[in-house]
């Protein structure tokens, strides 16, 4: 069993370890940074368990910022039949993508 933490950003949750790339809501960070994850809700090891109630106290996460971006175009499309009403709208998410150095 490999070693694992749970953070929580952007109002959600993820599963990170050490080496993992993965896409979070925008942060308030450039390209290139270090970045601080401090909300730790569990962390494992090979064997034991630790679980906050509800963020584990003193625990990081540390990760790296690679990408500032916005995701791939979402098309939201109302149509009511019998009255010929039709709305066309669309939206690009941003997020940042980070790299995490230590779980």
């Amino acid at each position: 069993m490999t070693q694992f933490s749970v953070i929580e950003t952007g109002g959600k949750q993820y599963k990170v370890s050490a080496g993992n790339k993965i896409k979070i809501e925008k942060i308030e960070a450039n390209e290139g940074d270090n970045f601080v994850f401090d909300k730790v809700l569990l962390r494992a090891d090979g064997e034991s368990v630790i679980v906050g109630t509800p963020y584990i106290s003193g625990a990081t996460v540390e990760g790296k910022v690679l990408a500032q971006a916005r995701s791939k175009k979402v098309i939201i499309f109302k149509y009511h039949s019998k009255t010929r009403q039709r709305k066309k709208r669309g939206h690009r998410q941003h997020f940042t993508e980070v790299e995490v150095m230590k779980a």
